[in-house]
């Protein structure tokens, strides 16, 4: 088959990557597939760079999804990347051209949806003593940016598998430019956080996105636990209080989604008890350069 490849770049940069991406076309113009390879800037992550391809399913198994591939692989090469991460559903067209590439899977997720139009179930989501819930809507207010940046490093043991994905580090500016991306979006942004009460500070967060219509079905973002607070029903009731507040104000969100390790079964343990049914899972693979 005969096509040429467009190479692009991202004109919006993240305080945490940078993006280019390339376009498969054929010779009169129609598109055939892009890839898109996102380069880390973040010290943890710099070693890595991350691919997104797709290819329209009437073009695929003619050549333009490999050549995508290698020019994705030698950018990243050239940029001095040591692994590419790629993600797929299990048994999916891409879960076996990226098996077939020589990438190697490195963690699986489990997606999850709770129905929202399903009667609410009897749960008793309450704190321990010594804590207590919070919650504020869009960016994070001024008296609660500092303990919840650094509540952000609840997520430094979350499960990654053989992604060699490092941990995040966050600042108050990294927390305030996610908050806004999501608002320039359209979407919406609620953040739930228990506060202890002897110190103040807060130990855990739990994040949920609302789409710009605010129907259909809400996106779970982080939900963590400071390790000393681990294993006291935080999580649950953070979620369970995200799942009454999108019952209560935003009756047009149907569903909510969330994804996490199948080898995070504390997690996957508080998804079960909230009442979300698995619809899928998605293979991170890892390809080494």
């Amino acid at each position: 088959m005969t096509f040429r490849l467009t190479a692009l770049t991202d004109p919006a940069e993240s305080p945490s990557a940078r993006r280019l991406a390339w376009l498969a076309a054929a010779p009169d113009g129609t598109p055939l597939g892009s890839a898109f390879l996102r380069l880390f800037t973040s010290p943890n992550q710099a070693h890595l760079g991350e691919l997104a391809l797709d290819v329209h399913p009437a073009e695929r198994r003619r050549g333009a999804g490999s050549a995508l591939l290698a020019a994705a692989v030698a950018a990243a090469r050239a940029d001095g990347r040591r692994a590419l991460l790629a993600q797929a559903v299990e048994g999916s067209p891409g879960d076996a051209f990226l098996s077939a590439h020589g990438f190697e899977r490195a963690l699986v997720l489990a997606f999850g949806r709770l129905d929202l139009t399903a009667a609410a179930p009897a749960l008793a989501a309450e704190l321990p003593p010594g804590y207590r819930l919070v919650s504020w809507v869009g960016d994070c207010p001024e008296k609660w940016l500092p303990g919840f940046t650094r509540s952000r490093t609840a997520m430094d043991d979350m499960p990654m598998g053989d992604t060699g994905f490092g941990p995040v580090v966050w600042d108050e500016a990294r927390v305030r430019s996610a908050a806004r991306a999501v608002a320039d979006r359209g979407e919406l942004l609620h953040t739930v956080a228990v506060a202890e009460d002897a110190t103040g500070d807060l130990v855990g967060f739990s994040e949920l996105v609302l789409p710009a219509d605010r129907r259909g079905d809400a996106q779970h973002y982080g939900t963590a636990v400071l390790p000393a607070h681990r294993r006291r029903g935080l999580a649950l009731a953070m979620k369970a209080e995200a799942i009454r507040w999108t019952r209560a104000e935003h009756p047009g969100i149907t569903g909510l989604l969330t994804d996490t390790a199948e080898h995070n079964t504390g997690m996957l343990a508080v998804n079960r008890a909230l009442g979300y049914r698995d619809t899928h899972r998605c293979a991170t693979f890892r390809l080494p350069l």
